[in-house]
């Protein structure tokens, strides 16, 4: 009977373990690291070779005891965090206090043997395997993380308090988020230079001998590319192709095949989550973990559902693929099974040990323990679940036909396509970050025409567009634009894109990325003092340098001497030349209507505003813009209907730390203030009106008026209804999960009526 002791980081993930095990093993969960740098102080001895100065996290030195003292009564102690650089580090780190706990236990003792126990999955196959052939501790493994801890310390520990002498205190930056926000503010910075150019395009619907009627795009003019930047040109055009004989010259025949995804990586599974399922990077990685770790099915008790979540690599195991291509050819039939297994090839330095993220067994299909999940979970594990069975699936076919129809001296085509053989679009087709605008719907099909026929001319239409800037950042496609700048690591997606929306640098409106006025100020003062670290391509070799770390080919105090050399000569120069926000103040030639002296350009929460240079004798404020010269405009409190409830003066439309709000114009002699009315009446309580509102992180939801007495309360804009479905008397307006259009959805939770805006 063995004496051993296993370790991993959660109870969920322990309580799975202990009962594939069974008796002879004690299971522990550290519930994540138990040692790191201390929190209020920097804890790196830069002059002594990085040298860190670990201590026991707060509140975990109970867990440590109970994690030493099992150590000292058994023979095998089997560290068996996550697979990757952090769970490394936290196996590394307990090895270190056993062995310590050990010598002073008795003189001489050696005490218990410690191994490292690795697996992807929570099954009792792989358990049985990671015990059965232990592993030594990865020493370069556990470096790299060290050094990217380090990294990050040293950043954050040095910038962040220069951030709270120039401009104010809570600020902070780090050597990832930083990048991430310079990202979205540079598409920001080319959203609003942007110059939107007209443009033109011709469609005409034909018909030929045989049903059904098509339609075809003006593709080419005297024998070249063309370009309609006016009406009057696209008229003319049009005009011209009214006196022509249109004729089928060419018609083309091919097969065209669609290859399925990989199975899921960390990053793709992100950004499919946001796009198809409207999560979160940080939710996705949350359900996640816990249909890895293990769900609760009936009398089986807890079973890990998924492989291990953090993964850059697409490799699968063999059983695996015999498992799913048996499952293929039984639920969709031989013909949807390609002779050979699909292979997928897995990004520069992905770690092959690793495998994708898929079901661990294709024996708990969704619909069978969709009892046991929550509605989300449920959701994400279908999702998982569809991807891979896609992935080893035959390519789509489709037959594809094009039209190349001449009409004088101008040139149309028309194409279309037959879906031939579905292959893996029975199971799954992969989302998209943008809807994109398309000139020509793609015919669904063309009819059996012959070449030379004689078409008639049903319509001709000249159709104007405009060219658009590019999309916002959502947060699927701005993990896409991390992932493939190679920023930061699948495991850090989720908390980067948290960290820059809680330090209020950027904010997510109808499921798109904006950059806050305090977001910008900041990315320009790091860029122009930190260039080297906050360039992209920088930051992205550091990966790369860590990732030599990991593989031994690079050592890790060489590494963090390469970084901080250039960085501590622009730390003292920063120091310097950052220009001071917090103290600055820039004259103007505007006065004060109040008590006449001067205003002065002041930085606030929510960017540059006027205030008095007599404060604090007087206190007034203004809010203002700057034209295209630069010159300031005041900006005039916007006037409203709404009527003061204690003098009866009319109020005004301001901006307070907590968003727009309603005041008195009497101000300060009345301090009457109000939320931002929808006039929609909540439809719980049926009496006060909800009114718009703010989270102490600047997020807007809506709330009833009547509050404490009815806690309502809505995420999205609220109007009217009542639901066409359900007949509920609140609509809600929202982004839609594949675009982030604005659609009409019923605000009561359970009800799946939606529309678009315009179908209203």
């Amino acid at each position: 009977m063995p004496n051993a002791l296993v370790i991993v980081e959660s109870p969920a993930k322990a309580k799975t373990i202990k009962k594939y095990l069974g008796k002879g093993y004690s299971v522990i969960a550290s519930v994540g690291h138990v040692i790191d740098l201390p929190q209020r102080d920097i804890g790196v001895d830069v002059e002594n070779g990085f040298e860190p100065k670990y201590v026991v996290i707060k509140g975990k030195s109970k867990v440590l005891k109970q994690i030493t003292d099992a150590a000292k009564v058994s023979d095998e102690v089997f560290l068996a965090p996550d697979p990757d650089r952090e769970g490394e580090a936290i196996a590394w780190h307990i090895a270190e206090q056993i062995r310590k706990g050990s010598k002073k236990k008795t003189k001489g003792s050696s005490g218990p043997r410690i191994v490292r126990a690795r697996f992807n999955e929570i099954t009792q196959r792989a358990i049985r395997e990671a015990i059965d052939n232990p592993t030594e501790l990865d020493r370069n493994l556990f470096e790299a993380q060290q050094a990217r801890r380090i990294l990050d310390r040293l950043v954050g520990y040095r910038i962040s308090p220069l951030l709270w002498e120039k401009v104010r205190r809570g600020l902070s930056a780090g050597r990832v988020q930083s990048v991430a926000v310079r990202i979205v503010c540079e598409r920001e910075d080319e959203i609003e230079k942007f110059v939107t150019k007209e443009y033109w395009s011709i469609v005409t619907h034909l018909q030929g001998s045989k049903p059904p009627p098509f339609e075809a795009k003006l593709i080419r003019v005297d024998g070249k590319d063309f370009e309609i930047n006016a009406g009057d040109q696209a008229k003319q055009f049009v005009s011209e192709l009214e006196r022509e004989k249109f004729k089928l010259a060419s018609i083309t025949r091919k097969e065209r095949q669609r290859r399925p995804s990989p199975p899921f990586i960390t990053s793709k599974l992100q950004q499919e989550a946001a796009r198809k399922l409207g999560f979160t990077a940080k939710k996705t990685m949350m359900l996640a973990q816990r249909l890895y770790e293990g769900v609760e099915l009936g009398d089986e008790g807890s079973v890990g559902l998924i492989t291990y979540m953090r993964t850059d690599s697409t490799h699968i195991a063999s059983s695996a693929i015999e498992e799913v291509r048996a499952f293929i050819k039984d639920r969709f039939g031989g013909e949807s099974l390609p002779d050979k297994p699909n292979v997928y090839k897995s990004k520069k330095n992905a770690q092959e040990a690793h495998e994708a993220v898929r079901p661990t067994s294709m024996n708990y299909p969704p619909e069978t323990v969709s009892k046991y999940l929550g509605k989300d979970e449920q959701r994400l594990y279908d999702l998982i679940w569809k991807r891979f069975v896609a992935s080893q699936m035959m390519p789509a076919v489709f037959d594809q036909t094009g039209f190349d129809i001449e009409a004088g001296r101008f040139l149309l085509r028309a194409t279309g396509q037959v879906l031939k053989f579905p292959g893996f679009i029975a199971v799954y087709l992969e989302g998209e970050d943008d809807a994109r605008e398309k000139d020509e719907e793609e015919n669904p099909t063309l009819p059996a025409l012959k070449e030379g026929e004689i078409l008639k001319v049903l319509g001709i239409d000249p159709n104007q567009h405009f060219t658009q800037p590019p999309p916002r950042f959502t947060e699927a496609s701005l993990v896409k634009e991390l992932e493939e700048k190679g920023i930061g690591r699948p495991s850090t997606y989720a908390s980067i894109m948290s960290v820059i929306q809680d330090k209020g640098y950027v904010r997510k409106t109808e499921g798109r990325f904006f950059p806050s006025e305090l977001g910008r100020l900041v990315n320009g003062l790091l860029v122009s003092s930190f260039p080297s670290i906050l360039d992209v391509g920088f930051t992205a070799q550091m990966e790369v340098e860590l990732d030599e770390v990991e593989e031994g080919r690079r050592g890790w105090v060489e590494t963090l001497n390469d970084f901080y050399t250039p960085f501590k000569d622009a730390l003292a120069k920063a120091r310097v030349k950052m220009r001071d926000v917090k103290r600055q103040q820039v004259e103007t030639n505007i006065m004060c209507e109040k008590c006449g002296k001067p205003m002065v350009i002041k930085w606030g929460r929510h960017g540059e505003f006027l205030a008095c240079s007599g404060y604090p004798d007087c206190r007034n404020t203004k809010e203002f813009t700057r034209n295209e010269a630069g010159a300031i405009v005041v900006s005039e409190a916007a006037a409203t209907d709404e009527v003061c409830e204690i003098c009866g003066s009319p109020m005004v439309l301001r901006r307070g730390r907590f968003g727009e709000f309603l005041a008195c114009t009497k101000y300060p002699e009345c301090k009457g203030t109000r939320s931002i009315g929808t006039k929609v009446t909540c439809p719980e309580c049926g009496k006060a009106e909800l009114v718009q509102k703010s989270t102490r992180r600047g997020k807007i939801f809506y709330g009833c008026a009547g509050y404490p007495a009815c806690k309502f309360a809505l995420w999205d804009m609220p109007i009217t209804g009542p639901c066409p479905q359900c007949g509920y008397p609140v609509l809600v307006k929202k982004a839609s999960r594949k675009g982030g259009e604005l659609e009409i959805h019923c605000a009561r939770k359970g009800c799946k009526y939606k529309t678009g805006v315009d179908n209203a």
